[in-house]
């Protein structure tokens, strides 16, 4: 089995679900190359040299610049924050690296479309990370939608909600700031939402949007930068909040279906919310992430006596990746994602392939992204 040495730049939360996904793949997958945890990075050697030992990966390194001009490197996995996506990318392109990205892909429409470009003229495998997409229920509907079970899709109705920021008192993390974030949960939420509707529905024309930002100043953090959900208030002194709190929109599909996206860090009671709704002529497909393992699908072919929706247990070999993993019926959990991911990027390599989504993916949600902060600021509808 040829190996391949890969390059994780970032090791926080992000870092964590990467390496996992590195060690497990080749476990639990048939590849014909085989991952090398290269060398890990970030800016403090000494918890960064702890991680590595934890997740084995053979050597540190603080200055990313080193790392992307390594000959020894194929892969460069970037586990940042959105604001240092860009030049990393780039580089790594430029040194004809392979990526795998987290997303959002970048702080904005021009940064991906770069970074997209670049890409593609080295020739690169290049991959953003939405990770949704390898739910193995997404899967299932998007089977379901591909074979007609849904027929002509109407409306997509998606909201991505969480509550973590609710105290006035949580600090001004790097979440919570323009430069470092591109925004808040239009960015780092309805990315998701949005990578998802083009996956299942298609491409979006027009978008009508509206944000908020309910607490406008935070306490400062020990670090302007930091990058951790839980970061220590560093004293009295405040910041200002230079993204939203809560962000909708409203679309209009290439196909004429209509759209709504939800995205909130106040939507009390939620965590990790991530929900949506298709209904077509034929049928209607409705997902939890808090039940990842389920989809919901109603049909009008059923006879109508025992017409309803139906909840499906994705969890049988039939199903998209499920045969890699456990006998029928067991569950999976959000880290597969991760592994499919990784799995399908490293076969990519391998047969010389592209994969999806990728920086095109990426630079296409920003478009509608930005199009849904456009139109906040405004009051007008943005055509794309």
């Amino acid at each position: 089995m040829k190996k391949v040495n890969v390059a994780l730049i970032g090791y926080k939360f992000m870092g964590k679900a990467h390496s996992n996904a590195w060690i497990k793949a080749p476990l639990f997958f048939d590849l014909s190359l085989q991952p090398v945890k290269k060398v890990v990075c970030g800016r403090h050697a000494e918890p960064l040299r702890e991680f590595a030992n934890k997740w084995g990966w053979e050597e540190i390194e603080t200055d990313w610049e080193k790392v992307v001009t390594r000959k020894d490197i194929d892969i460069i996995d970037i586990s940042l924050p959105p604001h240092l996506h860009h030049d990393i990318a780039v580089a790594a392109a430029e040194n004809g690296k392979h990526i795998f990205c987290e997303k959002p892909l970048a702080l904005n429409y021009a940064q991906s479309k770069e970074m997209y470009e670049a890409a593609e003229k080295a020739g690169v495998v290049h991959y953003v990370n939405f990770n949704y997409r390898r739910c193995p229920a997404i899967g299932l509907a998007k089977q379901l939608i591909e074979e007609g079970k849904v027929g002509q899709i109407f409306h997509w109705r998606g909201a991505y909600l969480q509550s973590w920021i609710i105290d006035p008192n949580f600090p001004l993390t790097w979440h919570l700031r323009k430069e470092f974030a591109g925004g808040g949960p239009q960015w780092d939420l309805n990315s998701h939402s949005v990578d998802l509707a083009r996956f299942l529905v298609g491409d979006i024309k027009k978008v009508m949007g509206m944000k908020t930002t309910f607490i406008k100043e935070r306490p400062l953090p020990e670090e302007t930068s930091v990058t951790t959900f839980k970061a220590a208030v560093q004293s009295q002194q405040k910041g200002e909040v230079t993204v939203d709190d809560a962000a909708f929109m409203i679309v209009e599909f290439q196909n004429g279906a209509l759209g709504s996206f939800d995205s909130s860090r106040f939507a009390t009671g939620r965590k990790n919310y991530n929900y949506f709704e298709i209904y077509g002529s034929k049928g209607s497909i409705l997902f939890d992430l808090e039940r990842m393992n389920e989809l919901q699908y109603f049909s009008v072919d059923d006879p109508e006596n025992v017409q309803g929706f139906r909840t499906i247990q994705v969890t049988e070999s039939v199903h998209p990746y499920i045969a890699h993993w456990w006998p029928s019926g067991h569950i999976i959990g959000y880290e597969h994602e991760f592994v499919h991911a990784v799995s399908d990027f490293l076969n990519a390599i391998a047969n010389n392939q592209k994969i999806t989504p990728n920086f095109y993916d990426g630079m296409k949600a920003i478009e509608v992204l930005e199009a849904g902060l456009k139109s906040a600021e405004s009051g007008k509808m943005i055509e794309i």
